[in-house]
């Protein structure tokens, strides 16, 4: 095994875990004197930053630059690197108030001057900028800026991420301090994109909020003729509800109304996805309703929320929600596909039909959508699943398939394992 600066540098998080938990000092430094921490930070190594920061790497120590470690995440322009360093219930406790503070006006510093002009400002160079999008944890991403020129920099070569306004939101709430909920929308229309690290922490933020003032800034966003906004609103609602884990889940009700009046007369698709996928986190007949005529909507992403959305938990589907299911697992978006599938799989109706169209799918284009297939037709106690699990195909080497589904791949080859039990049993 490599020792723990070889790990670090490697960005090999099983091994930084190993070596931690074996004993390995986590404020190592390398031959230049540079804390591993700060090496990491640098590299934008998100888990291998976290597990340096939970095995107590001390936050105060920095390396020939003279820059902390606090303050190196936020200039890195990384969200998920700035929380690693702030990571366990109690970790920003780490960090004296006038640290935090400190890091909250820089985090504002480069949102309000704008990334691409604080780079130029600190490199002084003049070179193209080159942006590529780039996950920055496994739910968002950021864009990251790259400047080219022919002299060090200290500040990653040259390279940050753009998600200082998300960093600026995390250390408000790190802090205690109550951003104004338009402050936070005027935050994420500045990247307008759900994906994007800086628009998911707003509405993350004001969705743990729970509270009836946030909820009715929200719903006024209903009636903003700018679709964005729209979108805005819709998700802080339906996230608000999905979130509220407590026993009277008072925005249940309010949230099911709202969700039912406003996916009929909405006209931009992105907001009735994001309306419709509300619907599909509230079990009654009437979102069924809702759902059925976006069947076949021309945005596959209407489609998908659809084929996702009707409700499993009925004893059976009405026969125009089968027919929807049936038509949609032969829908020309795969995801659409592998949607309907999975809500038939994990629905309670045995309607030989919806087995068939789910048999049709045992030799899809799709392997995520032939793994779905045979996922669902084992739950439905159907003996074509067997020979489906043995035909499924290898992830092909080097394509997302090989690590985004792999994990529910296993799932469904263990749902065929279970039903050849049932069926030995019997």
């Amino acid at each position: 095994m490599p020792d723990l600066m070889s790990a670090v540098r490697a960005g090999d998080a099983v091994a930084v875990d190993a070596l931690l938990s074996a004993g390995a000092d986590p404020d190592v430094r390398d031959e230049h004197g540079t804390p591993a921490l700060c090496l990491a930070i640098d590299a934008y190594a998100e888990e291998v930053v976290r597990l340096l920061a939970t095995h107590g790497a001390d936050p105060g120590r920095f390396g020939p630059d003279g820059v902390p470690p606090l303050r190196k995440a936020v200039d890195s322009g990384s969200p998920a690197v700035a929380e690693a360093v702030l990571h366990d219930t109690a970790g920003w406790r780490r960090h004296r108030e006038a640290e935090l503070l400190e890091a909250r006006s820089l985090a504002r510093h480069w949102y309000e001057a704008g990334v691409e002009a604080e780079l130029r400002r600190r490199t002084g160079a003049q070179g193209a900028v080159a942006r590529t999008h780039v996950q920055d944890n496994e739910y968002t991403r950021v864009d990251e800026l790259s400047l080219g020129f022919s002299f060090g920099f200290s500040l990653g070569g040259a390279t940050v991420r753009d998600g200082h306004a998300a960093i600026l939101t995390n250390l408000e709430k790190v802090l205690g301090l109550r951003t104004p909920f338009e402050e936070l929308l005027d935050r994420a229309l500045t990247r307008p994109d759900q994906q994007h690290a800086t628009w998911s922490a707003s509405t993350l933020l004001l969705s743990h909020r729970r509270d009836r003032e946030t909820w009715e800034a929200a719903t006024v966003l209903r009636a903003d003729p700018d679709p964005v906004h729209r979108l805005f609103g819709a998700e802080v609602l339906r996230l608000t509800h999905l979130f509220d884990d407590s026993e009277e889940d008072r925005f249940a009700a309010p949230a099911l109304e709202l969700f039912l009046d406003w996916s009929a007369e909405e006209t931009d698709d992105a907001v009735l996805t994001e309306l419709l996928t509300g619907l599909a986190d509230h079990a009654d007949p009437r979102g069924d309703e809702a759902l059925l005529p976006h069947a076949a909507h021309p945005d596959p992403r209407v489609r998908r929320a659809v084929a996702s959305g009707f409700d499993r938990w009925s004893p059976s589907f009405s026969a125009t929600v089968r027919k929807a299911l049936v038509d949609l697992m032969s829908d020309p978006d795969a995801e659409v596909r592998r949607g309907a599938c999975r809500t038939v799989a994990d629905g309670r109706d045995r309607a030989p039909e919806l087995a068939g169209a789910m048999a049709a799918l045992l030799d899809d284009t799709s392997r995520p959508v032939r793994a779905a297939a045979v996922h669902g037709l084992a739950r439905h106690d159907d003996e074509r699943c067997v020979e489906g699990a043995r035909r499924l195909p290898p992830a092909p080497p080097g394509t997302s398939y090989e690590y985004e589904y792999e994990y529910e791949y296993q799932y469904d080859l263990d749902e065929v394992w279970r039903y050849e039990r049932r069926r030995d049993g019997r």
